[in-house]
């Protein structure tokens, strides 16, 4: 589900939705109609992945007027694929989900 070398720095949030094999939503954020294509108590967890979103520094004042340089930062995030009551497959922001209860 996930790889080995990607779990050392994975959140604990994260590393609890691993180790359950099964998510719920965090809060009511979500559609409605999203939410009622998977199981409410037990969604099955399909695989997580980190994902490294590459910043941006633009030197160039003709890109963006009045500033010479600017810089946005790397993020990095945790999605987490999740398995709908007719079997296709989701990926949702891990900030999205929590472990289910055993």
């Amino acid at each position: 589900m996930t790889n080995r070398d990607s779990t050392a720095n994975m959140p604990q949030h994260v590393a609890d939705i691993a180790a359950s094999g099964y998510a719920i939503w965090a809060n009511e954020a979500v559609d409605p109609k999203l939410q009622a294509r998977f199981d409410a108590k037990r969604i099955p967890v399909a695989g997580i992945r980190n994902v490294r979103i590459w910043g941006l520094q633009v030197d160039d004042e003709r890109e963006l007027p009045g500033h010479e340089r600017v810089a946005i930062p790397d993020d990095e995030t945790w999605e987490i694929n999740l398995e709908a009551s007719d079997g296709s497959h989701f990926e949702f922001n891990s900030i999205m989900l929590r472990a289910a209860p055993g």
